[in-house]
């Protein structure tokens, strides 16, 4: 069992690890927002951690993320939904993966928390623009999804054969 000191420090780095890959590559969307690759580490929180760490390090890492760029608006949102993506990742493996393989439960899981995301942020920007014009930005979040969750994929095989999960 790892000591509490362990959780707090790889959960710090993971929160870390978000927030560069967020801000790493950022490509403008229609609506203000931007398409990175910080989802494939909210989506490691939340396979590597337990829950309050994982929602922790996937939140706090993706808010710090939109306040560093600028992006001062979305960032309460942005914690919520990243905190959010990391539980239901933890979650929905942890129950699938009782039935399939861990390959499986990753990628099923991952496409749970990527259209909990995309599902979050049409909301949070309807609320700002109007759900006409927050429609926009609906396939550029599935394609930040979907490039997070292979990403994600890559990372914990890299992981695994490494022994470092």
């Amino acid at each position: 069992m790892k000591t509490t000191t362990q959780k707090i420090i790889f959960s710090s780095m993971l929160a870390a690890l978000a927030c560069v890959a967020t801000m790493v590559i950022k490509i403008p969307s229609p609506l203000n927002g931007y398409i990175n690759l910080g989802d494939c580490i909210v989506l490691l929180s939340g396979w590597l951690l337990s829950p309050v760490y994982g929602f922790m390090a996937a939140g706090l890492g993706s808010a710090l993320a939109d306040l560093f760029a600028g992006y001062v608006t979305y960032a309460p949102a942005t914690f919520l939904i990243k905190g959010l993506m990391a539980l239901i990742a933890y979650y929905g493996f942890r129950i699938i993966s009782k039935k399939a393989g861990g390959s499986i439960s990753r990628i099923l899981s991952g496409i749970a928390a990527e259209v909990f995301m995309i599902l979050g942020y049409f909301t949070f920007e309807g609320i700002l623009y109007g759900f006409g014009a927050s429609s926009v930005n609906i396939p550029m979040n599935a394609l930040q999804g979907a490039l997070g969750l292979v990403l994600g994929i890559v990372l914990t095989k890299i992981f695994e054969k490494h022994k470092i999960m």
